[in-house]
């Protein structure tokens, strides 16, 4: 009997398996569609607009998880095959724009900004549907909503410029790896092999913590050489301005340390022969600094002392949807960034609102919840309040992890990341 179950269960995920490919097969072909767009809105409201439309030619995610359960991220976008109806791919992911949102500017400002996203590319009519989250419900809701035949002669099809692209670490197809793209930011003419040292470093960092550590061989590592008029980036709080191939700069939102680019437009370009399931840039600086966002990109400073876990921490955040545990350092939104009232999507904070969604079933037997944030309870897994910016009503894993302030990875993290590193290995 149990000879007959194994029998069956392997027989299922033969058939999975071949369901996914068949599904890639006769939906898509082996390349992208990017399309690049705009959100405008403020405060209140917000809304989409179409900008271009461009074929790409290398499509380097999951052939066989096209489909994203994972619920995370403040924007969606669904590709549906326009004959049957059928959802054919999908993904979440974050923007800068919606942080600007919660900011007191948004209040009295109306901004539109570029964002892009990608899929693989149609072989027939698809509707795609780009959809924002409402904190108030945390249901999405279309913004743009558009048909496309992958015929059409209004899609852009011209080359880009090739930059210079490395391989830094391979380990078989792009279809069953993750494949993290570095991207430099700074480096002139002349820094270039600065980068690629810089790159090498940092990939040698990521894979000794955990639990990089012991899925190393599920990534491919792949670095594109930009080159900067300057070194640096821009300082805007100090004056100070570069000419930078991206952009890039401190004080976002009028944060100092917080440096990211709102020139999405130039990143997709940079990568857009490489093939790419995650992307970080590396900035030609030894400043104290970085930004991420999910499914979106990470940045980080290459020089200074704490770089190697600020990476980290960064890349927690574009790559597996990990939310900041911290609740006291200065940050530019209000206090309605995350509402209370409901479950915030990301997987290592609460508001206990729906609790069994996330780590309630890797607790021990009787952990109390809320759990005292004291010397007893110092190193176990728990829900300890402050999180998400605010030090009441958000509540973390362990009083200290990575995304709080750089101490190893809590096993909520940890189960997330291996989940994303799962998803995108076509793993489950």
């Amino acid at each position: 009997m149990k000879k007959q179950i194994l029998i069956l269960a392997v027989f299922c995920l033969t058939a999975l398996i071949c369901y996914g490919q068949t599904n890639f097969d006769k939906y898509f072909e082996n390349k992208s569609l990017r399309i690049d767009f705009a959100l405008v809105g403020n405060y209140e409201n917000q809304t989409a607009a179409l900008q271009q439309i461009r074929e790409e030619p290398v499509w380097g995610g999951a052939v066989h998880n096209l489909i994203d359960n994972f619920n995370y991220g403040g924007y969606y976008v669904k590709v549906y095959d326009k004959t049957s109806g059928n959802i054919i791919y999908s993904r979440g992911f974050n923007t800068l724009f919606e942080e600007w949102r919660s900011t007191d500017q948004a209040k009295t400002e109306t901004q539109a900004w570029t964002n892009s996203i990608s899929f693989p590319y149609p072989k027939q009519n698809v509707t795609v549907d780009i959809l924002g989250r409402n904190k108030a419900d945390m249901k999405f809701y279309s913004l743009l909503k558009i048909d496309i035949d992958p015929n059409s002669i209004f899609i852009n099809r011209e080359r880009l410029k090739e930059n210079k692209v490395s391989k830094i670490q391979y380990n078989g197809s792009i279809s069953d790896k993750v494949d993290i793209v570095f991207i430099g930011e700074g480096y002139t003419a002349g820094e270039q092999q600065k980068f690629l040292s810089d790159v090498n470093r940092f990939t040698e960092s990521l894979f000794k913590i955990p639990p990089y550590d012991t899925r190393r061989n599920d990534f491919n590592i792949w670095a594109v050489e930009l080159e900067s008029e300057e070194s640096g980036m821009d300082i805007s709080g100090k004056g100070i301005f570069k000419q930078t191939a991206l952009n890039s700069g401190f004080y976002t939102l009028g944060i100092e340390r917080y440096l990211t680019t709102q020139d999405m437009k130039s990143i997709r370009d940079a990568v857009w022969n490489v093939p790419c399931d995650a992307v970080f840039i590396l900035v030609n600086t030894d400043i104290y600094g970085g930004g991420g966002m999910y499914n979106l990109y990470a940045m980080g400073t290459a020089d200074n002392e704490r770089t190697a876990v600020v990476f980290v921490h960064e890349f927690g955040h574009s790559f597996a949807g990990l939310a900041d545990e911290y609740f006291t350092s200065e940050v530019a939104y209000d206090d309605e960034f995350y509402n209370l009232k409901v479950e915030p999507w990301e997987p290592n904070i609460t508001t206990l609102t729906d609790f069994d969604s996330k780590w309630k079933d890797l607790l021990p037997p009787n952990t109390p919840i809320p759990t005292p944030d004291n010397q007893e309870n110092a190193d176990k897994l728990g829900v300890f309040e402050g999180g998400g910016y605010l030090a009441k009503g958000i509540y973390r894993p362990k009083v200290h992890c990575m995304m709080r302030d750089y101490a190893p990875f809590c096993p909520a993290c940890t189960r997330a990341i291996n989940k994303m590193i799962d998803f995108l290995t076509d793993k489950h």
